[in-house]
């Protein structure tokens, strides 16, 4: 979004451009996930999104290659944001439908994702390629996890908030070495965003990297609260007797 200083702008927020894109995402979500309940979509739809995800995202890294994007980006060019491994590993399950990826593209996508939809850390405009590939990107990881738990009906387990809680942490820290030994800021972990996000109201660093991680679990646990309510009310539900 355009800049004329550091900090979160409501008119940033309210952009056409912005405020467009999210609508557009919200219809097609909607569009995807209501389809996702038919037996066609579900052969053959889930592949397809799958498919255009790993293309914008390779398309992404082949711009960048190719001496596309801002000095800043071209700066970072390994995918290690947790938007590009968010947008591999919403792209796997529509595939496979393996239960623990269901439930990292789910909370990954919609508290994490959803964020960046929000408050894009995006220079460029519309109708830009960036701009074009960072909606659909995002877009399609937080369609992909709602096709997955409320179309395709694929349900967070229980425990999945400490599984994908403690595989966000390792990965953050796996990701924090790179960035001390590289000297980069992958996710954001040195420094916050140029444009501006949620972030610029958590404080200084490190401060907004703590809170950032506790209102992540927060997120998580809300997330997973309509199914540890559901498991809990099958447990404690009486018993129909035989007739």
């Amino acid at each position: 979004m355009r800049r004329t200083g550091r900090g979160l702008r409501l008119s940033d927020l309210l952009a056409a451009e912005h405020l467009g894109a999210l609508a557009v995402v919200a219809v097609v979500t909607a569009a995807l996930v209501a389809a996702a309940r038919t037996r066609a979509f579900d052969e053959w739809g889930g592949r397809l999104l799958a498919l255009v995800l790993v293309a914008d995202e390779v398309s992404w890294w082949v711009y960048l290659a190719t001496g596309g994007g801002l000095p800043g980006q071209r700066e970072q060019p390994l995918p290690l944001q947790l938007c590009d491994v968010a947008i591999l590993v919403a792209a796997a399950p529509l595939w496979t439908r393996r239960p623990l990826l269901v439930e990292v593209a789910y909370f990954w996508g919609l508290a994490g994702t959803a964020q960046a939809l929000i408050t894009p850390d995006l220079p460029q405009h519309f109708p830009s390629y960036p701009y074009f590939q960072y909606y659909i990107a995002h877009g399609g990881v937080v369609a992909a996890a709602l096709v997955l738990v409320v179309g395709l009906r694929i349900h967070p387990r229980p425990w999945s908030v400490v599984r994908v809680g403690a595989l966000t942490v390792g990965y953050a820290a796996l990701v924090g070495l790179v960035d001390v030994v590289t000297g980069a800021d992958y996710m954001y972990l040195r420094a916050k965003p140029p444009s501006p996000t949620l972030l610029d109201v958590l404080g200084p660093w490190p401060w907004y990297v703590l809170w950032a991680a506790a209102i992540g679990l927060v997120l998580l646990a809300m997330l997973d609260a309509p199914f540890r309510i559901r498991r809990w009310s099958a447990r404690t539900a009486p018993l129909t007797p035989l007739r």
